[in-house]
């Protein structure tokens, strides 16, 4: 009697799961050279949403986080993709057909932007503007505020400094009690 050839299911991630996606098809991505790469599930409209959704309720645990500790998972983030740097080299090479310089070159790129943006996380958010329920790219959003520090010109933080230190000398001296 033979045996039935049993189809690997693909599926997608969404949420922290693996969902089936909607369709159940998947598609074949080859490398440069034409070779099999991997098997990837097709993802349909709904499957999309499902996972806009998903990333939108996942967006509340991440933005109640401190800023310090976002910068501290963005940073092991660029640890994890620098221990694991040949392997993403060599999938580079495989998938984009680049020299190995030019791979290395990616690399270093996105490990170098995940460390910067790691640095600025903290640094940054008092800048930032407030949660919007925006749209789209097209959408407008509030003009970043800015800390009160920096409002004011150089120029103007310099004599309010002066006619500050101006009041205390001119101020009699009262003994503490």
């Amino acid at each position: 009697m033979a045996r039935i050839d049993v189809k690997k299911t693909y599926k997608l991630y969404i949420g922290g799961q693996f969902p089936r996606s909607e369709s159940g098809r998947s598609y074949v991505v080859n490398d440069a050279k034409g070779n099999l790469m991997a098997n990837a599930a097709q993802a349909s409209r709904k499957d999309a949403r499902d996972a806009v959704i998903a990333a939108r309720q996942a967006f509340g645990g991440w933005s109640s986080k401190t800023a310090y500790n976002r910068s501290q998972v963005i940073y092991r983030i660029a640890e994890v993709l620098e221990g694991r740097r040949d392997q993403f080299v060599a999938e580079l090479r495989a998938s984009e057909g680049v020299t190995a310089a030019k791979a290395n070159t990616f690399v270093d790129a996105a490990i170098d932007r995940l460390v910067w943006y790691a640095g600025w996380a903290d640094k940054i958010t008092r800048w930032s503007a407030p949660p919007t329920r925006s749209r789209g790219p097209t959408s407008t959003s509030p003009r970043p505020s800015r800390p009160a520090s920096s409002q004011s010109s150089p120029r103007a933080v310099r004599s309010r400094a002066r006619s500050v230190s101006s009041r205390r000398s001119s101020s009699p001296a009262t003994p503490a009690s």
